[in-house]
């Protein structure tokens, strides 16, 4: 297996928007490229993220081949990456490591164990939602920001031609509507009204490589998970976050 990548920063960001949510994974490399999905610890969020073979500057691998890689410990490595610099990903088959070679001035090579994490991906959820809004990243993140303040948990609720976003806490209520024909706003839909409460703190971490002025899309369902999604170059991600019983 080889895969070349000619921005080692880019896959830094790929890897970040991943490991924000999950600690370790297991990246699954076919004929069309990079696949992850794996719950984070709590069981509550998932992640999806595709990185097609069109992204590398190179890419040769056997069907199936398995990675799997504590996120942390490889995020701490991608972040010496310069930004000059190709990156060439392998594998050690006989020491079960896996290789990350830097190269632009000079060469560096790090060598990282595989693990052995068993288990089969889970399932991607079949939701049929009844709201897709997509929007400024920057903006909907600066939203939640606003929210953060006031609770640990955040009001998602689209209907009509209305966004809203709600937190309410000791110190405070705060509510944000934010119109179809808004200049953040590229697309809104809604079928049904849709409402439901999720943790802030996941929130944060599922938007936070989301780049600012890229295009995010929220899809709701009434007390059902919520997916949010977007793009970093050419990689996918999708994460769904399950929603926790409105008390309010």
């Amino acid at each position: 297996m080889q895969l070349v990548v000619s921005d080692a920063k880019f896959f830094k960001s790929c890897i970040d928007a991943v490991g924000n949510l999950v600690d370790e994974g297991t990246f699954e490399v076919n004929a069309n490229g990079m696949h992850l999905r794996n719950m984070d610890p709590s069981q509550i969020a998932m992640v999806d993220f595709n990185l097609p073979k069109e992204a590398f500057e190179k890419f040769s691998a056997e069907d199936g081949a398995g990675l799997g890689i504590n996120l942390l410990d490889l995020g701490k490595v991608l972040a010496r990456a310069r930004s000059d610099e190709k990156l060439t990903i392998s594998m050690d088959e006989k020491d079960n490591k896996l290789l990350l070679e830097f190269v632009g001035d000079s060469k560096r090579n790090f060598k990282m164990p595989l693990l052995d994490l068993g288990g089969v991906p889970p399932k991607e959820p079949k939701i049929t939602f009844d709201a897709h809004v997509k929007m400024r990243a920057g903006a909907f993140k600066e939203m939640l920001k606003d929210a953060g303040l006031l609770s640990s948990h955040v009001v998602l609720q689209a209907d009509g031609d209305s966004l809203l976003i709600e937190a309410h806490g000791d110190s405070g209520d705060l509510v944000i509507d934010t119109k179809k024909g808004a200049g953040s706003v590229s697309e809104f839909k809604t079928s049904a009204k849709a409402r439901a409460m999720y943790p802030f703190e996941y929130l944060d971490d599922i938007t936070r490589a989301a780049q600012e002025d890229s295009t995010i899309t929220i899809e709701l369902k009434s007390d059902a998970p919520v997916r949010v999604s977007y793009e970093i170059g050419k990689a996918k991600l999708a994460y769904y976050l399950a929603p926790r019983v409105e008390t309010i």
